[in-house]
């Protein structure tokens, strides 16, 4: 805990971003695209984020193009240490959406746009106390899990997936959104760009903990000018904190990455009403489970969609629900 300063008319104390106990600091790899804006926003989430050390981000497909994006926000961050995998780094059209160029610019090269297989920094990055946050088709997973086989075993300590359906006989019905009432599977997009490597995670016993934020909840969650004056207010508030002399690099990126989301929101918001924010979701439910309710479950897939039924002891859980003033605050918090 960062110590204080005895209290006077002339004191400074520490700011809230620096009275996180290390205790706390969650260590976290991520596992994302860029075709769709919330990925870039869960990166700036996750980066800033005072109780995060986001150890790795491993990119699906992993252009260059993709790398070199990726490369952008880790530096506006200073995050100089963390690692970057790609599955596949040739040429790929439309991976990055035109939002990304819109919002924050071409990056400039920077004559190191070099990244690892995605398996092996999975392999290396993962343990026992590391969070995985997927928020892409699971390829990079699927073939990490291939990988640790025949050498060293891939151990995860939890997995947080934004992927897979809950619906009928699970979700109760006053919680079901009228689009999927009734419905007991439906596809979704990260299951079914990898089924085989989804089958393969859920069923992987390396990983301890597998908590699914799916898309039943995640339709519901949308970043509208409501949580645009939240992140506004998080700002204004961070740069308080920042100003303060006794206020740490934690503190200032904590600052940047709220910044970078209030420039890109600010750039969406204008030919949209919101955003609905699926890996935002999952990475607020990281850092704080309490902000989705769960249920136990085991998976499901018929003819290309994804279900679930309801399985005490499986192992695995699904979000029914999620407590929105929850999400804001912990998504905001400094």
């Amino acid at each position: 805990m960062a110590a204080t300063t005895e209290t006077t008319s002339t004191s400074v104390q520490p700011s809230s971003c620096d009275n996180v106990c290390e205790n706390n600091i969650m260590d976290v790899v991520f596992d994302m695209e860029t075709s769709d804006p919330d990925d870039f926003i869960t990166l700036l989430l996750l980066g800033s984020h005072p109780r995060v050390n986001l150890k790795a981000v491993t990119i699906s497909p992993g252009s260059v193009e993709q790398v070199r994006l990726v490369k952008f926000a880790l530096r506006e961050l200073g995050l100089t240490h963390t690692v970057i995998g790609s599955f596949d780094r040739s040429p790929k059209p439309k991976v990055v959406s035109g939002w990304h160029y819109k919002a924050f610019g071409t990056p400039i090269p920077t004559g190191n746009d070099d990244s690892l297989p995605a398996w092996q920094v999975l392999l290396d990055c993962c343990d026992m106390n590391t969070t995985l946050i997927t928020g892409a088709p699971l390829k990079n997973l699927g073939q990490a899990i291939q990988k640790s086989n025949s050498g060293k075993p891939l151990t995860i300590g939890r997995w947080v997936c934004q992927g897979g359906f809950a619906g009928e006989g699970v979700v109760p019905p006053d919680l079901q959104m009228k689009k999927f009432r009734g419905l007991k599977v439906c596809p979704t997009f990260n299951f079914g760009g990898a089924p085989q490597a989804a089958l393969a995670g859920i069923a992987y016993p390396g990983i301890t903990r597998k908590l699914f934020v799916s898309k039943n909840v995640c339709h519901r969650v949308v970043y509208d000018n409501t949580m645009h004056n939240a992140v506004k207010a998080a700002v204004l508030a961070a740069q308080s904190a920042s100003s303060n002399p006794l206020s740490s690099d934690r503190c200032k990126r904590r600052l940047r990455g709220l910044q970078l989301i209030e420039q890109g929101m600010t750039e969406y918001l204008k030919t949209h009403p919101g955003k609905m924010m699926h890996d935002p979701l999952a990475a607020t439910a990281a850092l704080n489970e309490s902000v989705i309710t769960w249920a136990e479950v085991e998976f499901m897939r018929e003819k290309g969609a994804w279900g679930t039924v309801l399985a005490p002891g499986s192992g695995k859980w699904i979000a029914i629900d999620y407590n929105h003033e929850l999400f804001i605050q912990t998504f905001t918090e400094l």
